[in-house]
């Protein structure tokens, strides 16, 4: 597995025009690819009268669904340069669709593959990324004499509490990186007077 990967902060537009001809490059994060041909989906409609609505997306950690679509400009010239753009960043799960008003002004294969791939750079830097990294999830048994005491000092070294459940003792959520498990074992024995149980979950991504 991928121990970080960058994707979209949230979904956005951003417009460059070259040689008269307007680039829109649409970004947006996608969590499936079915999410993704849905925001490609949305673009073309709202776009429908467009000379040309091209698409790339990367699903997957580690990339394991790639899609490029040239959407009838010469083939190679618009999909694969913005997929190339959005591997070249590290993005993941992450869908842009590029729609061209034409503008008059042929570009060529050099010029649109300058354009497209472009786009996306432009669009990435404009609309900003965060990196996820993974985690690794468990679970902090403690009683409730000392639970709001630790869930105070785990917010203030930086720990992600990502949820807490009350029962006969209070169970803590956290989100650990895995070089951090046997620091934070030590760390947790000497906050608690090695009264808490720390349990291993599986894994997941959580922002950095």
């Amino acid at each position: 597995m991928q121990d970080e990967y960058r994707t979209v902060a949230q979904e956005g537009v951003h417009e460059t025009e070259i040689n008269r001809s307007r680039f829109l490059c649409a970004l947006a994060p996608a969590a499936t690819e079915e999410e993704a041909q849905r925001f490609i989906a949305r673009v073309r409609k709202e776009h429908a009268d467009a000379t040309h609505n091209c698409y790339a997306y990367v699903i997957g950690a580690d990339a394991s669904v790639q899609k490029a679509n040239d959407d009838g400009e010469p083939g190679g010239t618009a999909g694969v340069p913005m997929l190339q753009m959005l591997l070249r960043r590290d993005m993941r799960y992450v869908v842009a669709v590029v729609t061209r008003y034409y503008g008059g002004v042929k570009l060529g294969a050099g010029g649109l593959i300058r354009a497209y791939g472009g786009s996306v750079g432009e669009a990435l830097d404009t609309l900003g990324t965060l990196t996820r990294r993974r985690f690794r999830l468990a679970t902090v048994t403690v009683d409730h004499q000392r639970a709001g005491k630790l869930q105070n000092e785990l917010r203030a070294t930086g720990r992600e509490v990502r949820d807490v459940r009350y029962g006969e003792a209070v169970t803590i959520g956290i989100g650990l990186p895995d070089a951090d498990v046997d620091a934070f074992r030590a760390w947790l024995a000497d906050a608690t007077a090695g009264t808490a149980v720390l349990e291993l979950g599986g894994e997941a991504y959580g922002t950095a």
